[in-house]
């Protein structure tokens, strides 16, 4: 059978025709257990923390849209970096991060990895020459997040991946921002692609989860045992929303971006604003290579006010349309607060040395026309 393109995969792989009943829709396996035909005899099922058939459907989903063989899905997705970094490291193993990286990545590596005795380094996503002088003998993970949260740098996933891969180490890209519909990082030499499900692939704000898809058996086995043994599951539910969101990933992230092209384009030209950040601009540092490694540039859009804090509370009192709140990636425009919200774990000093001033805005452009956006952002901004 001819290799499915990727939309008709997001409709179909992983999720075949119910075999009992003929329903066209992955069933939700509400259950925790399973009965067994004698000891020692399953039917391929045992209790669903271990596995479940509605989690397989979307692991096996999002394993076929990133081009690799082995899908996992967590609880979210902060429990899916939980099981690479415990699941595949020990004590005294280094890893190198990328800094544009998502608050909550940095409070796990910092407050939780880092007192069990993970070392840990960072480098400028930008700049691959870091990766490589960060590197150390027991460097064993290389982190990067591209395009980057929240300023939207772009690391070279070809690049980083062969500095980790001659330092014999792995590297895991965090895929959330771009989906497997802009970016696929395994085709540029990623070992692990992380997702926080939560966002464009649920795409409704509905469910919170996290994926992971995964090149080599002996890392998946690993990982697997970890998913198994510390237990942050999806529940069926989560599994289905999940699914069912993906669906219409590749309509909505058309959607996504043509509406981020516009905000950033009116914001490019705003008085209001110092800077943009969106790779889809050509005067952003990274639009050649986003254009290389990326199918689009997605549908996050952040940008610098004039006036920091004070210039921040006017324009966020002012929108309507656009819900001041955590999150990313719904049919739904969200403006965020990084200082104050998503990137609140990391120190002020960390914080302004990678950008993230008090003037800085995080937009996430939802379906919604177009003209809507632009018009409330018009009035926001005046």
């Amino acid at each position: 059978m001819k290799k499915m393109s990727f939309e008709t995969a997001l409709i179909h792989a992983g999720q075949e025709a119910d075999r009992l009943t003929g329903s066209v829709n992955v069933p939700v396996y509400q259950t925790s257990t399973y009965k067994q035909d004698a000891i020692g005899r399953d039917r391929g099922w045992e209790y669903s923390r271990t596995g479940n058939p509605t989690r397989k459907a979307l692991e096996d989903c999002i394993a076929a849209l990133e081009g690799v063989p082995y899908g996992l899905a967590f609880a979210s997705g902060l429990a899916a970096e939980t099981a690479v970094l415990g699941g595949l490291l020990k004590k005294g193993d280094h890893v190198v991060a990328g800094d544009d990286l998502y608050g909550g990545t940095y409070r796990l590596l910092e407050r939780v990895f880092r007192k069990w005795g993970l070392e840990i380094s960072y480098a400028d996503s930008k700049d691959p020459r870091t990766f490589k002088k960060a590197m150390r003998r027991n460097t064993r993970l290389v982190w990067a997040e591209t395009p980057g949260n929240p300023l939207l740098n772009i690391t070279d996933i070809a690049a980083v991946a062969g500095i980790a891969h001659k330092g014999k180490a792995l590297l895991a890209v965090d895929n959330t921002f771009a989906t497997p519909y802009f970016q696929r990082p395994a085709e540029f030499g990623a070992d692990i692609v992380v997702h926080s499900s939560t966002k464009y692939l649920g795409g409704h704000s509905d469910v919170i989860g996290g994926l992971m898809a995964v090149k080599d058996k002996a890392v998946f086995e690993a990982v697997k045992f970890y998913q198994n043994a510390a237990g942050a599951v999806p529940g069926p539910w989560d599994a289905w929303l999940t699914l069912r969101g993906i669906k219409t990933l590749s309509v909505r992230m058309k959607a996504h971006e043509a509406n981020a092209f516009e905000i950033a384009a009116l914001l490019a030209r705003h008085p209001a604003v110092s800077k943009v950040f969106y790779p889809g601009l050509e005067g952003h540092p990274g639009h050649a290579l986003a254009a290389e490694q990326m199918h689009g540039f997605g549908g996050m859009v952040s940008f610098e006010l004039k006036g920091g804090r004070p210039a921040a509370d006017r324009f966020f009192k002012r929108l309507r349309i656009f819900s001041l709140a955590e999150s990313l990636g719904g049919v739904e425009s969200l403006a965020c607060y990084p200082v104050v919200m998503t990137h609140a774990s990391i120190p002020e000093k960390d914080r302004l040395k990678r950008g993230i001033t008090a003037g800085l805005v995080r937009l996430s452009a939802g379906i919604e026309a177009g003209e809507d956006l632009l018009a409330e952002l018009e009035r926001a901004l005046r």
